[in-house]
């Protein structure tokens, strides 16, 4: 991606010659971006800040030795004509720029739970099916439990809608399911109504996608998660690169400007006792002012780093005190040469654990602090982009992502590393990668022979490149004391200071996008969806293809991936990569 910081600036002028900006946002993830296309739509001059070279946050994309890997883009759901993340991308302008995978319908997501198997099915009744065939002692509780999981997601979906008067006295009814379990962790609830222990590591599995463990998990936000997947997990085409590249083109053709490489020191204040956001300073000294701030930086970024202790009040500082973050991560980046297909796998995602057991466990075995000891990791998510993706794929080099999540107190020592990492940091590397391998040998046998290239990213890793507290992988800890009404508030204390992102709203791609519309109709005291009507004179889709059938591929599609396996052959060069 082209680097914005050293282009001529896209904002507007005044007649004085001074720029006037409405809007600086903070961060460049998925919500910052939504916010900015919103503003700037408006009329408003936006300047997006982004201190990575390139923008994104968790969505962004890059290169290791010419083979694309995006950390924090795995599958994105609700996709399919009239769904919310498609309405959201129709809204944003950008459904015509981007197009997606359909992963395999068959399986999406994979349970590889010690020798037991389990393929999770695109479409909700065939769920219900595959798991009653599986599992028939329990199938009117299955039944049961995943339509209260659909209908407890789709209530809280209810909320943003609220229009009028009638709309605020009827909520309370229309939503009373999700008010019943809302003060329940998942574990507590999945076990009022299933009884086989297999059962509920299977539908438990993907509390890897909010971090936290049955136990200590809430219900309704399992219950979106869950919900926003039951249609089937798709893929970007190009990546998380190709919807930032996407969302970017239009903050640009609305006359404002991304710009990256720009670190912000501090966020500027004035008054007494009130106060009141007037600009930012940036690391080289740099000042630019504006009307308002939006940081899609986590809280802890926001009000202790760039706001500062002093600035905020003891409520608040108190809070902040007791926020608990995400987990980190542990990312493993493969290139190898091998037919992965013929091994076995697919465009699924793979959820593993070694054996079945209690996953709050489990879990807590994966947040040891002596990560190093023992020769496999006690749960992992496998996936292969270049199945996912199969535009990406040259004809021989697959590409692989394999994630584990960690204590960030397992690298604490290693927290002032800057980017020429000392030797102590890469044997630890070294140490993990072997480990991870070792894992990875179990879903598929002598890979370790096929690794052409690999990469380790940590937690430091996440603190360099994303910024985010302690590397944390989903902002705030999404227990119950961090989420709906006790989560931080997009509008703060400080006039003129508003926040967006993961730990505002919600997480995930479509989540996060969804904060960041969330935080611009406060800003422009409108509702969220009258930011994301789809212009009715202008026609957008969402394209959408199958990865396990290039049947339906168009002749540019099916010329590119040629064009890409023709090239392998003529051009043996790869570009270098830094160490992560």
């Amino acid at each position: 991606m082209k680097n914005n910081s050293q282009e001529t600036s896209n904002l507007k002028l005044k007649d004085n010659n001074e720029t006037e900006i409405d809007t600086i946002i903070v961060g460049s993830g998925v919500g910052g971006l939504a916010s900015a296309i919103c503003l700037a739509r408006t009329g408003q001059r936006v300047l997006v800040l982004e201190q990575h070279d390139v923008p994104g946050g968790w969505c962004h994309s890059f290169y290791l030795n010419g083979y694309r890997f995006t950390p924090g883009v795995h599958y994105v759901g609700l996709l399919d004509k009239g769904q919310s993340t498609s309405e959201l991308y129709k809204g944003l302008g950008i459904a015509n720029d981007i197009a997606f995978f359909r992963m395999n319908t068959k399986g999406y997501e994979h349970c590889w739970i010690g020798d037991e198997r389990f393929d999770f099915p695109a479409n909700f009744e065939k769920l219900c099916h595959s798991l009653s065939q599986r599992f028939p002692k329990e199938k009117k509780n299955i039944v049961k439990y995943l339509t209260m999981v659909h209908t407890v997601s789709r209530q809280i979906q209810l909320i943003p809608k609220i229009k009028g008067f009638w709309d605020h006295v009827t909520i309370p009814f229309r939503t009373k399911y999700m008010g019943k379990y809302a003060l329940f962790s998942l574990k507590r609830v999945i076990n009022w109504y299933l009884k086989d222990p297999l059962l509920k590591t299977i539908l438990n599995m993907q509390y890897g996608d909010h971090g936290l463990p049955p136990g200590k998990a809430s219900f309704p936000l399992h219950c979106a998660v869950m919900d926003h997947y039951f249609d089937g997990g798709f893929y970007p085409m190009g990546g998380g690169g190709a919807i930032v590249k996407a969302m970017t083109n239009v903050i640009k053709k609305h006359g404002s400007e991304v710009r990256t490489s720009q670190n912000v020191k501090r966020i500027l204040l004035e008054g007494e006792k009130k106060k009141r956001a007037i600009g930012v300073e940036l690391e080289n000294g740099e000042q630019i002012f504006a009307k308002r701030i939006i940081s899609n930086a986590d809280p802890g970024k926001t009000y202790l780093d760039m706001v500062g202790r002093d600035n905020i009040s003891n409520a608040l500082s108190k809070k902040l005190d007791k926020t608990k973050y995400s987990c980190t991560s542990l990312m493993l980046f493969l290139t190898v040469d091998m037919d992965l297909r013929k091994a076995g796998l697919d465009s699924g995602n793979i959820w593993m654990m070694p054996k079945n057991g209690d996953m709050d466990e489990q879990f807590a075995e994966m947040q040891r602090i002596d990560i190093e000891q023992g020769d496999e990791f006690a749960g992992l998510f496998i996936s292969c982009t270049t199945l996912k993706d199969p535009i990406s794929f040259d004809g021989r080099y697959h590409t692989i992502e394999v994630i584990t999540y960690i204590n960030y107190q397992a690298f604490e020592r290693f927290k002032d590393e800057d980017k020429e990492r000392s030797s102590e940091y890469l044997q630890f590397k070294e140490k993990l990668i072997q480990k991870f391998i070792n894992s990875l040998e179990k879903v598929v046998p002598k890979i370790s022979k096929h690794i052409v290239h690999k990469e380790l990213g940590t937690p430091i890793t996440n603190k360099y490149y994303i910024n985010s507290t302690n590397g944390c992988v989903y902002g705030t800890e999404k227990s119950l004391r961090h989420i709906g009404p006790l989560a931080y508030k997009p509008k703060s204390e400080i006039e003129n200071l508003y926040l967006c992102g993961a730990s505002i709203s919600s997480h995930g791609v479509a989540g996060a996008s969804y904060s960041g519309v969330q935080t611009a109709a406060i800003i422009l005291k409108c509702r969220q969806d009258d930011l994301i009507a789809p212009d009715a004179n202008i026609n957008q889709d969402v394209r959408i293809y199958d990865a396990e059938d290039s049947s339906d591929y168009p002749d540019w599609m099916l010329r590119k991936i040629e064009v890409k396996k023709a090239r392998l052959t003529t051009d043996s060069k790869r570009p270098s990569s830094n160490s992560l």
